[in-house]
């Protein structure tokens, strides 16, 4: 073998992932590949469950019968060790990322399509350094890149394998524009170290058998079960299953194995023969489509290129365990339910029906209200534990403090008082310069009164123009800004001016008094009457 395995796509520490550009261009934009059409082969499954060791029985086909033109067997002698992917024994991951082998194998087909046949292998899931959106994005990587995903198992199609397989299937499709055509192609599930040959023959037709069990939709099954299998089914063109032997006790239990034909089972070696043509003959092979286009070599670097800067940011939602999103879910349904009951304690204390409250004693309800329903939060059995429990108790505070913030207002605009300023504003303004009219054209200066004439028309007009918005609902924008003008007058003239009048009233009264308490015995009053003023005052 001439070629090497390269990281096209690596996990950096932090979980993230980096396209190694140069590499891939290198390898896809030869003279002799770019502008061929690809089938791209790409093998994902759970970690060291043998998928580097599969591809290299893929590469020694394909260096036999595309490179060398053997005639021979193209599994090779008894004695070859078996090289390409790196792969070994043992319980801890081997790969990472994403590996491309470098020689791209160019197979004319016998319909006249010319060819480049490309092996991906891609870091196992479920390891104990991978987070689910670690998997699900690679998995999901390779499944949009690939026209050929392997999903590689052990022993048996399980129900938790097919629930895997959704979520990262789903996590692909969200970072596909919808076409409304099914967005990959073919999925093979391989079934490694098949243990019940005496239901299922080894091979494509038992594991016919096998799916067509495993994917049957009936009216017996939960919505839940019927909706995994429709999501399969309308996310690949083609699904098909090949069940394969145990390779035997020497590869799984012989530190020093390294891939001899002679160490392996018989059955798995036959098995072989089926298996590997079944995807690489070239009869067989399966183009690379993108919205039904088909895809040439140097067209895969940009969707590389695309691809990886998807899952780089934070456009899709964060793929969760099936404990975290459980205890997700609890939390929120806790959540819902002591929001509720805030609404309905507070619908009672200032709804539709009840009288406005002070600020204070709506302040004081608000806040009883709360407690109970942070307590009613806490009451309930949530699952993930005290971190989790006070994060959404956190968010419960805040949507708490929101709705609080609608009943405030709508309290505000029972309050009759405030509800009258803009008319009352208005009102006074119109008042005033009628008043100030008439002093003025008492002295004879008119400009200034034909001025505050002006004055009190555009007054009366605009209290009218209110009334009619206020009655009709018709004009709301303009109304507001009725609204604002009003309250500025307020704040900024009347306001000051009033309380002005106000703190010198205060203060005459104040000064009444003392100079009563501290006069002579002819204007002095009594300790009582001194007090009720300043009281008054």
């Amino acid at each position: 073998m001439s070629g090497k395995a390269l990281q096209i796509i690596t996990t950096l520490e932090d979980h993230s992932f980096v396209l190694n550009e140069e590499e891939l261009s290198e390898v896809l934009m030869r003279d002799d590949v770019k502008d061929r059409y690809i089938c791209v082969v790409s093998v994902a499954g759970s970690f060291r469950k043998g998928k580097s060791f599969l591809l290299d029985f893929f590469l020694r086909y394909m260096y036999a019968n595309v490179v060398n033109h053997e005639t021979g067997d193209w599994l090779g002698n008894d004695n070859q060790p078996l090289t390409g992917f790196s792969w070994r024994g043992g319980s801890e991951r081997d790969t990472t990322g994403i590996l491309m082998w470098s020689d791209i194998f160019c197979v004319d087909t016998p319909n006249g399509d010319k060819v480049a046949v490309i092996l991906l292998d891609t870091q196992g899931t479920f390891d104990s350094q991978s987070t689910v959106r670690e998997c699900a994005t690679v998995f999901a990587l390779s499944t949009m890149v690939s026209s050929v995903q392997i999903y590689n198992l052990s022993q048996n199609i399980q129900e938790d394998d097919l629930q895997h397989l959704q979520l990262f299937t789903e996590y692909g499709r969200l970072a596909l524009a919808d076409t409304g055509t099914k967005p990959f192609q073919r999925l093979q599930f391989l079934v490694r170290d098949w243990s019940f040959p005496y239901e299922a023959d080894y091979g494509a037709s038992g594991g016919e058998l096998i799916l067509k069990r495993r994917l049957e939709i009936s009216d017996r099954q939960h919505p839940e079960l019927q909706s995994l299998r429709r999501h399969i089914s309308s996310c690949f063109d083609d699904v098909s299953c090949f069940l394969m032997p145990h390779p035997g006790l020497d590869v799984a239990t012989n530190p020093k194995f390294d891939g001899r034909l002679k160490d392996i089972r018989t059955e798995f070696k036959q098995n072989l023969r089926s298996l590997v043509p079944m995807l690489l003959s070239p009869e067989n092979l399966v183009i690379k489509k993108i919205n039904g286009q088909k895809v040439r070599a140097k067209d895969l670097i940009q969707y590389f290129q695309s691809y990886v800067a998807i899952y780089k940011g934070n456009e899709l939602p964060e793929p969760k365990s099936m404990l975290v999103a459980t205890a997700e879910a609890n939390h929120l349904t806790a959540i819902a339910a002591a929001k509720e009951l805030y609404n309905q304690l507070m619908q009672d204390v200032c709804g539709g029906t009840r009288p406005y409250l002070s600020s204070a004693h709506l302040e004081s309800e608000h806040l009883r209200v709360k407690d109970k329903a942070i307590f009613q939060f806490l009451a309930k059995r949530k699952m993930g534990g005290e971190e989790f429990t006070e994060r959404f108790r956190q968010q419960l505070d805040e949507d708490i403090e929101t709705m609080f913030e609608s009943y405030r207002a709508h309290n505000e605009s029972k309050n009759i008082f405030k509800a009258a300023r803009t008319p009352a504003v208005f009102f006074a303004v119109a008042v005033i310069f009628y008043i100030l009219s008439g002093i003025f054209g008492l002295f004879g200066l008119y400009t200034f009164a034909n001025f505050s004439s002006l004055i009190m028309g555009m007054s009366l007009l605009l209290l009218v123009l209110w009334s009619y918005v206020r009655y009709s609902g018709e004009l709301t924008a303009f109304g507001n800004k009725i609204d604002h003008l009003a309250n500025f007058l307020w704040d900024n003239f009347m306001k000051p001016v009033y309380q002005g009048c106000i703190s010198k009233g205060i203060q005459h009264v104040a000064t009444q008094a003392t100079e009563h308490a501290v006069g002579g015995s002819s204007s002095r009053c009594s300790t009582a009457e001194l007090n009720g003023k300043l009281k008054s005052s």
